[in-house]
């Protein structure tokens, strides 16, 4: 986790207060808090390094520019040199709501970033990797489960970890989940997620609450419940073992399985309004990326059509 921002500076002290304003009244994610973090601690010891003063008032267009030649400097790629900057426009945006007198944070141009390209799976590869899991033990069924849960809801990580067998209904097929901001929303499991949700539970004779959980040791019944819930670390390995073992030609993570999910509706005619709201995200721009599968569509439509008609 990144050390806290050194509050013996005026720059410092209000980065934590930003910092403690995200958790607090935003609601932010403990990652996002992190990311921030880091990020802000970049720009402050960079400051330091270059003995420029860190007062508010001392951040003005020079430093920022001299600040963007370091991260480019340092490799960076400029996803992550846009992240940066991102985060120095939401803390003066922050400094200006709460009436200080700090540059506009409008005047940092975020750096322009090539169209970002999602990676899916086909049907046939999907289908590969959720039959990969063998079904002869408890683990292998807890990972069949996940695996479909994935494909089914387009859920993130983050989100499918979190979840408590008391939350879940599998009789109705539904459940809710807080995401990213703190945003609900409602999400249906198909009949076949359902039904190996339900192998795997009938399987399992504990008492712990996590949905998913670790199986590779004896399971001592007073380990507390965070302890047995299986981490996302754990998932992404796991989804990486399965990939090596069927050898499909795409790197598949947690992420390329929600790509998956949303190209998978879109394919099936499915409005993109809808797919927004299935993946929880609060702009419709977020959701954009996946048009490359309607944009396919269009142009075998094209193709198999134009020029066609009586004349």
């Amino acid at each position: 986790m990144p050390a806290p921002i050194s509050n013996s500076t005026e720059i410092g002290k209000k980065a934590e207060e930003f910092l403690e304003y995200l958790q607090v009244e935003r609601g932010s994610s403990p990652l996002t808090i992190r990311n921030y973090r880091h990020y802000l601690s970049r720009f402050n010891n960079w400051l330091e390094s270059q003995n420029i003063r860190q007062n508010l008032k001392d951040i003005n267009q020079d430093i920022v520019r001299g600040y963007r030649v370091y991260l480019a400097n340092l490799g960076l790629g400029r996803n992550t040199q846009g992240y940066h900057a991102i985060a120095l426009r939401s803390f003066l945006k922050w400094l200006i709501k709460n009436d200080y007198s700090v540059m506009a944070p409008d005047k940092i141009d975020l750096p322009k970033v090539t169209d970002r390209q999602v990676k899916f799976l086909t049907g046939e590869q999907m289908d590969r990797l959720l039959n990969a899991p063998s079904l002869s033990t408890i683990q292998g069924k807890r990972d069949k489960a996940i695996l479909e849960m994935f494909f089914s809801t387009g859920l993130r990580v983050s989100e499918l970890v979190a979840l408590n067998r008391d939350k879940i209904d599998i009789n109705r097929r539904e459940f809710g989940v807080i995401g990213k901001g703190g945003r609900a929303r409602v999400v249906f499991l198909s009949t076949r997620s359902a039904d190996w949700l339900k192998k795997y539970l009938d399987e399992r004779d504990d008492h712990f609450n996590p949905l998913f959980i670790r199986h590779k040791s004896k399971i001592d019944p007073t380990t507390p419940d965070e302890k047995m819930r299986l981490t996302a670390r754990s998932i992404q390995r796991m989804i990486k073992k399965y990939v090596r073992k069927i050898k499909l030609p795409v790197d598949a993570t947690p992420h390329v399985l929600r790509h998956s999910f949303a190209t998978d509706l879109l394919m099936a005619g499915a409005d993109i309004r809808s797919v927004q709201e299935m993946l929880g995200h609060k702009n419709i721009s977020t959701t954009q990326i996946y048009t490359h599968v309607t944009n396919k569509q269009l142009r075998d439509v094209h193709r198999a059509f134009h020029g066609k008609g009586g004349k």
